[in-house]
């Protein structure tokens, strides 16, 4: 897939933001990952962001992360576009970047640098250099310690031809409007906020239509009804989902456990299981 067929497929629909499954031990488990590829393949959405924050990128080992995106473009390759997450410092980004590319992705979501804090050129330098480094479309992720400038941006778009999109997740609509006013349509514009359906309503007023919704993994049905709503603009539906959504997350930040859609079980959680000092899993039961 092109940068540019990429960037046409991206604001389709729904992005699919997948889980990283892994086993008792810790291990990334493939055959468990294909089989949540394979459920959530039947619900419709127009890119699947493996290896993301959601996926947990910064919890993988260099071979984990070609296992998750090969298990993914095998799955899913050539029904719906597999974007990986990319990172780090600039050199091991573009051995990322170089990796799935290898292995078949059709773009990436080049994640904020670690740790380190940097000036609006040595950003600019920092994304130059991994666009350079392949021929895939590229999505940089604006949030955290990579903030950009909207003249930041504008340079990027102006340097960088596969470069194709702006994923927001500082939330500074000032900003964006800037960004989207310097460049037009030159990138593809995505809402990615934590819990992305609660600023749905706002993002879509300025403009941005496309999200990424994590809520997808659980309750997909419910999530593409919600995004349905939101582009409609069909208000009664959208504040009962809301509610729903919100009564959703409180539930899972005091229980650690959801109830919904998803038959699937079994995701072990590697952040939950440091933090609790055990094995910790993410059980998802009924329809």
């Amino acid at each position: 897939m092109t940068p540019q067929e990429l960037k046409t497929a991206v604001p389709r629909g729904m992005l699919s933001f997948p889980l990283t499954d892994f086993d008792a031990g810790g291990e990334f488990d493939p055959a468990a990952c294909a089989r949540r590829l394979e459920w959530l393949s039947g619900y419709p959405s127009s890119a699947l962001f493996m290896a993301g924050g959601a996926g947990e990128f910064f919890s993988l080992t260099p071979a984990e992360f070609s296992a998750v995106i090969d298990t993914a473009v095998k799955a899913c390759g050539g029904r719906t576009p597999v974007i990986a997450g990319c990172g780090y410092g600039t050199r091991t980004a573009i051995e990322y970047a170089r990796e799935a590319e290898r292995l078949g992705a059709d773009g990436l979501l080049l994640m904020p640098p670690y740790l380190v804090e940097a000036s609006q050129e040595g950003l600019r330098a920092h994304i130059t250099a991994i666009c350079n480094a392949t021929s895939l479309g590229v999505i940089v992720y604006n949030r955290a310690n990579c903030r950009l400038a909207a003249a930041t941006t504008a340079r990027l778009a102006a340097d960088c031809p596969n470069l194709i999109g702006f994923k927001d997740g500082a939330g500074d609509l000032e900003v964006l409007a800037a960004t989207r006013a310097a460049i037009g349509d030159r990138l593809i514009f995505i809402n990615g906020m934590p819990t992305a359906e609660t600023y749905a309503a706002a993002f879509r007023a300025a403009g941005v239509v496309t999200y990424s919704s994590a809520v997808f993994n659980f309750i997909p049905r419910t999530a593409l009804k919600f995004h349905a709503a939101i582009n409609a603009r069909r208000r009664d539906r959208r504040c009962a989902d809301a509610r729903f959504l919100r009564a959703l997350c409180a539930a899972a930040r005091a229980t650690g456990r959801l109830c919904g859609e998803h038959r699937e079980g079994g995701r072990r959680d590697r952040r939950a299981r440091r933090r609790k000092g055990a094995a910790a899993s993410l059980r998802l039961h009924g329809g």
